[in-house]
């Protein structure tokens, strides 16, 4: 018989996945801990949840992180898609120039998106809030959906706008019946991924929040000063299992959209 060789690619993907998952599974197991402190199991409880629901402060923040997310994530959307549709629809010479200044605010460091947002809207006298983390977030997610549309659109035939014009659609009615199927996919990944980007930004958001306006993130930092209480542990569980039911969904209907091509 022969002996099984060692393979170095497995023990190196156990090693990323340990490294990759062992702390959400920690933060999870660590939201049904007794103890405030996390360094110890004290016994199992269900108390963490109860305070999370009693929590008024951090339910506010919680919701404003998700209007945050879904008004800016949908504005991005709009102009990425846009953006990307006109970029690839002209053809000049400094065309690869501006595609590279399109995605600038992703390669420039946050904290200096933040000063430079801070001051442009201290120019315009415009009141920190709401309205300026929209504007802000919005900003840094445009790149994000402008990529995915723009690659999308690389691998779409010409020809399929061009028989629907040929056959009297109008360039709205091409746009809506052939372009934007087509593209949704890339629009669907670009959504979610402004969205993850929004909900997670601390540092921009610090410099343009105001004082009545708290965003989830920007809790959480602030407690670091005083400790994260398991409440934190509870909720991350919560939008964890949230995450996980909406890919299985989101999976499940890519099967049976897949299924019923397939019989047609």
């Amino acid at each position: 018989m022969r002996k099984k060789k060692f393979q170095f690619s497995k023990l190196y993907l156990t090693v990323v996945m340990l490294i990759t998952y062992l702390p959400i599974v920690m933060v999870v197991v660590f939201s049904f801990n007794d103890s405030k402190l996390p360094v110890s199991w004290k016994g199992f409880t269900w108390k963490w949840y109860e305070e999370l629901l009693n929590d008024a402060a951090l339910q506010e923040a919680l919701v404003n992180s998700l209007v945050l997310g879904v008004l800016s994530c949908a504005a991005a959307a709009v102009i990425g898609t846009l953006g990307a549709i006109g970029m690839t629809r002209v053809e000049y010479k400094s065309k690869g120039m501006m595609e590279y200044l399109s995605t600038i605010p992703i390669m420039v460091p946050e904290i200096i998106l933040g000063m430079v947002f801070m001051a442009f809207f201290s120019l315009l006298n415009l009141p920190f809030g709401m309205v300026t983390l929209v504007i802000a977030h919005t900003a840094f997610c445009i790149p994000y959906v402008f990529m995915m549309v723009k690659a999308r659109l690389v691998g779409i035939e010409r020809s399929l706008e061009e028989a629907a014009r040929d056959l009297g659609a109008s360039p709205a009615r091409t746009f809506w019946d052939i372009t934007l199927p087509l593209i949704m996919p890339a629009v669907a990944s670009g959504c979610l991924l402004s969205f993850a980007m929004s909900f997670d930004d601390v540092v921009i958001s610090i410099f343009v929040n105001g004082p009545r306006v708290s965003t989830l993130s920007i809790k959480v930092y602030t407690q670091l000063k005083t400790g994260v209480t398991p409440e934190i542990n509870a909720l991350c569980t919560i939008i964890l299992i949230v995450v996980i039911l909406v890919m299985l969904i989101s999976s499940l209907l890519k099967s049976k959209t897949s299924r019923r091509y397939e019989d047609q």
